[in-house]
């Protein structure tokens, strides 16, 4: 008798944990893969910056596992609206959590919620053409944007406002936001930065990439990159990220104005304080930080000395927080669903894996690891014998139909990657996406109409 395993949750995470799952020998397992969206693979398809395509190439090893045997794929289903964890725990044998931090973390300073002032989760959204972020409205008619943080979606923000008409047409960037885009009047996108360079969170080649776009050129003020003697130290200490990170903003400095009409300023040791305007957002007042050793790590401090940037778009960019399920336990502080090593503290037979497990830190391949600790836990309970659905008569289909729930099974998201990819080839992008939950469910709740009309 196989071990029947939900996993709540399409990307990365819920299919590295899918994999190591089906790949189990003893006992032998089978994967429904459930998601709120009609689509998988996550912040792949809906998080990725359109012109990173070679990273979200990583979809190819999860399509790999979507044709294994024992694996299924429930689209348009949400624990708490469509199914509770109570009536998932009647039908598996375990339920397993992957399903990331879906909300950001605010700033808590007078101005936030001005119009013009959107969480970078919002705006990363509506690029890629997530179904609830399309009747945005994203005004990007001023000069000058502030992106607050210092991350590497702070840094996809910033270069998308940078990229010239010409960089977005070969991506999977809807329409609309590349047109605004490539119309706006954007020259100057500021990105602010609350501790010094050693600290940045951004990744090497992220920061790579701002100094070969088309029309835009990256500029660091010299005076940035003095550093503190405990930042020196971090420095030594940290001879691959921050010491390429540094040697790059050095190379920045250094660099004379080659004239392109877009400007990526990256400054540091900077706190937003306010956001300002009346209407709408006019500004961005901010603190001049200096860095000080307390406890033994490296903290901002305020200095009293403050300034004003004038802009027009502020996008905040301070990290991702997990949202709480109904009826599974939640730690509202850290954003997590607490846990020893995956298995969920006070909940029986559930377990968590991914951002939602242990925060939103690491690269997509660093889930990797994150769900085989978790699996691991998961396969010895199983073999201890702690794992037992109540009712093994009936089936999620046959409980979703009772509902009267449309779900997209595996078939329904190849039809939407078929018409997606379809629309996109004559115009030599990877894809068009489907924006809207009527064009999702209509091509992904009947494949075999989409076939027949493409023969």
């Amino acid at each position: 008798m196989a071990l029947k395993v939900a996993i709540i949750g399409s990307g990365p995470a819920g299919f590295y944990a899918a994999d190591a799952l089906l790949r189990a020998e003893d006992p032998h397992v089978e994967v429904d893969l459930l998601d709120r969206l009609p689509t998988p693979w996550g912040l792949v398809r809906l998080g990725v910056a359109p012109d990173h395509e070679n990273i979200k190439a990583v979809s190819r090893a999860f399509e790999k596992t979507a044709a294994r045997p024992g694996f299924r794929f429930f689209g348009n289903v949400e624990v708490g609206s469509t199914v509770s964890h109570e009536e998932l725990l009647r039908l598996y044998d375990a339920v397993l959590y992957t399903v990331g931090a879906q909300t950001d973390r605010r700033l808590g300073i007078p101005g936030e919620d001005l119009p013009g002032s959107w969480p970078a989760t919002a705006f990363v959204a509506w690029y890629n053409g997530h179904p609830d972020f399309q009747e945005l409205d994203f005004d990007l008619h001023t000069e000058r944007a502030v992106v607050i943080g210092n991350g590497n979606v702070a840094i996809d923000c910033a270069r998308m406002l940078a990229l010239t008409a010409d960089e977005l047409a070969p991506t999977d960037t809807i329409d609309p936001a590349a047109e605004a885009i490539a119309a706006s009047p954007v020259r100057e996108i500021v990105m602010l930065g609350r501790r010094g360079p050693v600290q940045a969170a951004f990744t090497p080649p992220e920061l790579k990439e701002l100094g070969e776009l088309a029309g835009a050129e990256p500029v660091v003020d010299p005076r940035d990159l003095e550093l503190d003697p405990a930042s020196e130290r971090e420095l030594e200490a940290d001879r691959e990220r921050a010491r390429r990170n540094v040697d790059l903003l050095q190379e920045y400095a250094r660099r004379a104005s080659d004239g392109k009409p877009r400007r990526i300023v990256l400054r540091f040791l900077v706190s937003p304080v306010a956001i300002l305007g009346e209407e709408r957002v006019e500004g961005v007042e901010v603190a001049r930080n200096e860095l000080v050793e307390e406890g033994g790590r490296i903290v901002a401090r305020p200095t009293g000395e403050t300034e004003v940037i004038p802009c027009g778009l502020v996008l905040r960019s301070v990290g991702y927080k997990g949202v709480a399920l109904p009826g599974v336990p939640f730690d509202e502080r850290s954003g997590t669903i607490p846990n020893s090593g995956g298995r969920v503290e006070g909940a029986q037979r559930t377990y968590v894996a991914g951002w939602i497990k242990r925060g939103p830190s690491g690269v997509i391949g660093t889930n990797k690891k994150d769900a085989a600790e978790t699996v691991e836990a998961l396969l010895a309970d199983a073999r201890a014998g702690q794992l037992a659905c109540v009712d093994s008569t009936q089936s999620l289909e046959g409980l979703l139909e009772e509902k009267g729930v449309r779900y997209v099974e595996y078939e329904g998201w190849r039809a939407i990657d078929a018409a997606e990819r379809a629309a996109g080839e004559p115009r030599s992008r990877p894809r068009v996406k489907l924006t809207s939950w009527e064009e999702l469910l209509a091509t992904g709740c009947n494949p075999g109409e989409l076939a027949s009309r493409r023969d």
